[in-house]
């Protein structure tokens, strides 16, 4: 394969990622929603841990170091968390 074809398959699976993060937030949105219902805080750290957890050990299944989906995770949380925050405050 080229390194154009390398490059497209990329830039598709960029486009992937993106559109999946899109469709996580807005599960996020309403997620807020029903806490704010709820009057459930936003940050639950057992579930922070039990994501982080599960996505590692699914990580290592693809030879992805820890530290990297650690770090990723964290990213997506805290705009998450960012979003949860904004809307219930709103």
């Amino acid at each position: 394969m080229t390194l154009d074809g390398f490059r497209d398959q990329i830039d598709r699976i960029d486009d992937e990622l993106v559109d999946l993060l899109g469709r996580r937030l807005h599960i996020v949105r309403e997620v807020a929603l029903a806490k704010k219902v709820s009057a459930t805080p936003v940050m639950q750290p057992a579930r922070v841990i039990e994501v982080k957890r599960r996505c590692r050990e699914r990580g290592s299944r693809h030879q992805l170091r820890g530290e990297f989906i650690e770090t990723i995770y964290q990213a997506i949380i805290d705009e998450a968390c960012r979003i949860e925050d904004d809307l219930l405050r709103g």
